[in-house]
């Protein structure tokens, strides 16, 4: 990622922090009240976590973080926003969970953070801020210990070439590299919220290409899922479920992918040259 596009997109995020904080979307009191954000399908694909080192990357500030520490992981949470950090480890103090925040960007953090881990997890509408993902995937490979697991849930990127609000298609699902660029003030968490740093950049990455990528690095594929449902109004046509969160089409309606979930593991021994300091950095 150019400095372009790092600086705009960092700047958007440290704005956006507080207004997420304070936001009913990330409902603060309700975590600190015990709520979980975890998804069940996201604790029954990657399994039991207790007592395992678990590293999140782009954590932003840290509800899945000190949620999967709730689980019992011992907990690490990166992201390149210092005010997000910032803002996990007031959290963190505030529900009195035991887990560890480091500001850094997902392309150093295996030298910033100099350790393996068990798991490392990478949560939703992450990928759509990193422009080359063979730099990412070299990152996951050196951070995971031998045989350790990689979990991926994410937003299905076949939804971006629809318009926002309903199925028509306006995009190109394939986009060769090229940066959507986006202006919109206010924020996901509030339409409304007052907002001077709005220019930011994001990249789809259609599903085959993660996969591969992650392949490519040394990665082994254990499973794969899309998934018929997501987490908020996607569509107007999408219907909110008994399961919280969830939406889905009516049952009239055909069945689309809407979200996607790759675990996947390190090799028992590391391939020639991914061990820390003798891979390329990303």
């Amino acid at each position: 990622m150019d400095r372009e596009h790092r600086d705009a997109n960092r700047n958007m995020w440290d704005e956006r922090v507080k207004i997420h904080v304070e936001s009913d979307l990330y409902d603060v009191p309700g975590f600190l009240a015990g709520r979980n954000t975890l998804r069940d399908f996201e604790h029954g694909e990657i399994g039991p976590v207790e007592g395992r080192s678990l590293l999140h990357l782009q954590c932003h500030f840290g509800l899945d973080s000190l949620s999967w520490s709730r689980a019992g992981a011992i907990v690490t949470g990166i992201d390149f926003s210092e005010p997000a950090i910032l803002a996990a480890r007031d959290l963190a103090a505030q529900a009195g969970i035991d887990a560890r925040f480091e500001c850094c960007d997902v392309h150093d953090a295996a030298a910033t953070l100099d350790r393996r881990f068990e798991i490392v997890y990478t949560g939703l509408g992450a990928i759509c801020w990193l422009p080359d993902l063979d730099a990412w995937a070299r990152q996951v490979v050196r951070l995971l210990e031998p045989g350790g697991r990689f979990y991926m849930p994410e937003f299905h990127p076949f939804t971006d070439v629809f318009h926002d609000r309903h199925l028509e298609v306006v995009e190109s699902y394939f986009d060769d590299g090229e940066a959507f660029r986006d202006e919109t003030p206010g924020t996901y968490a509030d339409r409304d919220a007052s907002t001077r740093h709005d220019l930011n950049f994001t990249w789809t990455h259609p599903v085959s290409t993660v996969i591969s990528t992650l392949v490519r690095a040394g990665l082994v594929l254990e499973s794969f899922h899309e998934h018929d449902f997501t987490l908020f109004q996607r569509f107007d046509s999408l219907q909110r479920g008994s399961e919280g969160d969830i939406h889905r089409f009516p049952g009239d309606h055909p069945r689309l992918p809407l979200m996607y979930s790759i675990l996947m593991r390190s090799p028992e021994r590391p391939s020639r040259g991914s061990g820390p300091g003798s891979a390329t950095p990303g």
